[in-house]
């Protein structure tokens, strides 16, 4: 396996690697995502490919009234995010679980606010994963994607022949499958290094 293949699902010592490297590679797409978001401190909040668990570590420094849960369906990353947020975790105020987008274990109306950093590229039934984020969250919840690549940049076309199973989406791609799944207020914000933030919620 390619050290590239790693980013979709780390496994082995290139993994832990990887992890590592995300953790400091997407710390500024993160930050600037992180932005465009209001949500109460006491709010409850699934960070789906949670990865090394820098963003649910954001997350429980917004939220520190609240509980955040970090999901990955890498062993590694789980790991890696839970020794991330192993103080959080030992408060009660974080839990780290192995799981699937497109097949979520909670129960409808669990978060508040539900984010998706550098993940959505991999996730397979891109619209059934987003109807799994719907049920989800909360009547008047939000929903956070985050892409440090648009789909604007012939030049960043490359990384979908480098990195297998990488599809990147545009603006009108991810907006058209979130409304098929019931989402509305639909909200986008680009940069003009082609960064990509897309912000809605649940209302009905």
């Amino acid at each position: 396996m390619g050290f590239f293949q790693n980013t979709a699902k780390p496994i082995g010592f290139g993994g832990k690697l990887m992890v590592k490297l995300m953790n400091i590679g997407h710390a500024k797409v993160a930050e600037w995502g992180f932005s465009h978001v209001n949500i109460p401190s006491s709010a409850t909040v699934l960070d789906i490919g949670c990865g090394g668990g820098s963003n649910v570590a954001s997350w429980i420094k917004r939220c520190p009234k609240g509980h955040i849960t970090g999901l990955d369906h890498s062993p590694v990353s789980v790991a890696a995010s839970q020794k991330y947020n192993q103080k959080a975790i030992s408060e009660n105020r974080c839990q780290i679980v192995e799981g699937d987008v497109s097949r979520l274990t909670f129960a409808e109306n669990t978060f508040d606010a539900v984010s998706a950093f550098e993940t959505v590229y991999f996730w397979p039934g891109l619209e059934n994963c987003f109807q799994e984020v719907f049920r989800v969250l909360k009547k008047g919840g939000t929903f956070l994607i985050v892409n440090e690549v648009d789909g604007t940049n012939p030049k960043q076309d490359k990384w979908m022949n480098i990195v297998e199973g990488l599809k990147i989406y545009k603006e009108s791609d991810l907006t058209k499958r979130l409304q098929k799944a019931g989402f509305s207020n639909i909200r986008a914000f680009h940069t003009d290094k082609h960064w990509l933030a897309i912000l809605c919620e649940k209302t009905l």
